[in-house]
């Protein structure tokens, strides 16, 4: 298939990086690659990551490249394709991806943040196709959003719409890394739930026994999927702990359906595997938190931990069409 022309689809995680490549007009993966980040990982490290499995994945599958999209994990300045910083992994402040990206493989590209590239990915191809608006949440590493309004991504003046991570919802919470206190983000992301538990089980040595069994009692083991395994054995201090965070993004969400009145809420994210009552308490403490009036669909995302990935081959697409 050396006459295929290709779509490169390429995500920068706070965890991980993925690489993806689609022929132009199918939606099916010709390849995938994906890769856990080192310890003390910085922008150098990322883009050397990532442009790694990108090289491979087009030395292993020949074809024309003609576009590349981009999800990254943190703010982007999409209309000049800057990143502005990740929250998570330092040398990123205002650096200029798109332009880097496009020099490194001579076609036009297009960069957007992991969340806005979600929230995309879903619509176009996932849980909100069929829909005019939707908030797609992503709750992992970190608490990100992304909107479609009429039919359109919605980024905002200053390119920072979606941000519900940094929405407060309690103001005497925990420092979040925005340097403001009680964020969503840093009450309901996974490291939130394992450092929530953390401190119940220094805070009370009585309690939590199946939960401290299963991490060996080794208390820097603890991460979000293991408290949620917890939770699913009857431990009921991880379960409090996991319905805390779910209450908490049920009122984040609460939130923004009462400015924005979507159609449908999509949510992605480790986290969001965290089982039934996991989501009956965030659909709960969302429609808690809403008007009566307002109805709207929570469900997961279709696409899976892949809704950034199918995000970027959309922003391939439509830079694309800016170029014809």
């Amino acid at each position: 298939m050396s006459n295929s022309t290709l779509l490169l689809a390429l995500d920068f995680g706070g965890t991980k990086y993925a690489a993806a490549l689609i022929r132009a007009g199918e939606q099916e993966w010709i390849a995938r690659r994906q890769q856990s980040a080192p310890p003390g990982a910085d922008a150098h490290t990322d883009l050397a990551i990532v442009l790694g499995l990108a090289h491979d994945l087009l030395a292993e599958h020949p074809g024309r490249l003609i576009a590349v999209g981009v999800s990254f994990g943190g703010p982007v300045d999409f209309s000049r394709g800057l990143v502005r910083l990740s929250h998570h992994v330092p040398g990123w402040e205002n650096l200029p991806l798109r332009d880097h990206l496009q020099a490194e493989f001579g076609v036009p590209v297009s960069v957007d943040n992991d969340a806005n590239a979600g929230a995309l990915g879903e619509w176009r191809f996932g849980a909100g196709q069929g829909c005019s608006s939707l908030l797609y949440l992503t709750v992992s590493t970190g608490v990100g959003g992304g909107w479609v309004i009429d039919n359109r991504p919605y980024r905002g003046a200053d390119g920072m719409a979606g941000e519900i991570g940094h929405t407060r919802v309690d103001p005497n919470g925990s420092l979040c890394v925005c340097g403001r206190r009680g964020c969503l983000e840093v009450l309901a992301c996974g490291p939130a739930i394992a450092r929530r538990a953390r401190e119940r089980l220094q805070a009370e040595p009585q309690l939590g026994a199946g939960l401290r069994r299963l991490i060996e009692n080794d208390l820097a083991a603890l991460n979000a999927e293991r408290v949620s395994r917890a939770a699913a054995e009857g431990n009921e201090l991880a379960e409090e702990v996991l319905l805390a965070a779910a209450r908490d993004l049920g009122t984040g969400i609460g939130n923004a359906l009462s400015l924005m009145n979507p159609q449908r809420v999509v949510l992605g994210g480790g986290v969001t595997k965290s089982g039934e009552k996991y989501w009956a308490e965030v659909r709960r403490a969302a429609r808690a938190n809403t008007l009566p009036e307002i109805s709207v669909d929570i469900v997961p995302a279709a696409l899976g931990d892949d809704a950034p990935l199918w995000g970027a081959i959309a922003l391939a697409e439509n830079v694309l069409l800016e170029h014809a």
